[in-house]
């Protein structure tokens, strides 16, 4: 499936929206020396399959350590998927107690049965990744399809720019049973829960690996980050899981924004 066809996705329609998430820490093991967390987290998606999908997102956290230190990191992404997905442009910013730590932009295309990456930060380079790699619009709505269709398991190699630009992710999604309805708001906010009334979602685990021998569940994760998935590609109830701790989202926000208009995209 990670070299399915754009094509194969063309039922699957996503709702531009910002959605805003209070981050807050799970749990977290003796060994990880982290006391407390809180955060907040930003996710603006819009445009459309006619002109190209655009998000914009910013995570902010600050992290108590054991000893009494604390550490704000800011880490923003903006990116842009062309229309079919045939190219992919990103630019991530990691700022670190407000100084820039990390900066990785550059433009990644379908090619030669693979990817290849013009990057302009860190450094300037071409890399050519062998990787039938879905971009991450173009995973969600794999993701979707293979939901709707009513799979457990969802493989697929994941190029999204992080990091130095040069990693693909080889994930493994599993898929709970699909649910009628929004759900029960729990923790997260009941006015932004109810804009998602009368939808499909599932519960989604999705395990990233840096390795593709790992994937098949022998290995560790580097991490997992799990979330209810509605039809209309919205998410609730984060929980990102790095092994030592893990962090919760609570979806606080949900708007709608206007969806894109093919016929002027045209």
């Amino acid at each position: 499936m990670a070299g399915a066809a754009p094509s194969a996705f063309a039922g699957i329609e996503l709702m531009p929206h910002r959605a805003i998430y209070d981050m807050e820490l799970g749990q977290a093991d003796d060994d990880a020396g982290i006391a407390g967390l809180s955060g907040r987290m930003v996710y603006e998606f819009t445009g459309g399959a006619c002109e190209g999908y655009s998000v914009s997102f910013r995570f902010v956290t600050e992290l108590s350590s054991a000893e009494g230190g604390v550490r704000v990191t800011d880490l923003q992404t903006t990116s842009f998927e062309e229309p079919s997905g045939k190219g992919y442009q990103f630019l991530t910013k990691t700022f670190i107690d407000r100084q820039l730590a990390e900066e990785t932009r550059g433009r990644a295309e379908h090619a030669n049965g693979g990817v290849e990456v013009e990057l302009k930060k860190p450094s300037e380079k071409t890399v050519d990744l062998r990787n039938k790699v879905l971009f991450p619009t173009q995973h969600l709505q794999a993701l979707l399809a293979a939901a709707e269709k009513g799979d457990a398991v969802f493989v697929a190699d994941v190029f999204d720019g992080s990091e130095t630009g040069e990693k693909v992710y080889y994930t493994t999604s599993i898929i709970g049973q699909q649910r009628k309805g929004a759900g029960k708001p729990q923790e997260d906010a009941e006015a932004a829960v109810s804009k998602l009334d009368g939808l499909t979602h599932w519960p989604v685990t999705i395990s990233y690996f840096e390795d593709d021998t790992d994937a098949g569940g022998e290995k560790t994760p580097v991490y997992q980050l799990g979330f209810l998935l509605y039809q209309n590609g919205v998410s609730r109830r984060l929980v990102l899981d790095y092994g030592e701790f893990k962090i919760r989202g609570h979806l606080v926000e949900l708007e709608p924004l206007e969806p894109a208009d093919c016929a002027r995209a045209n």
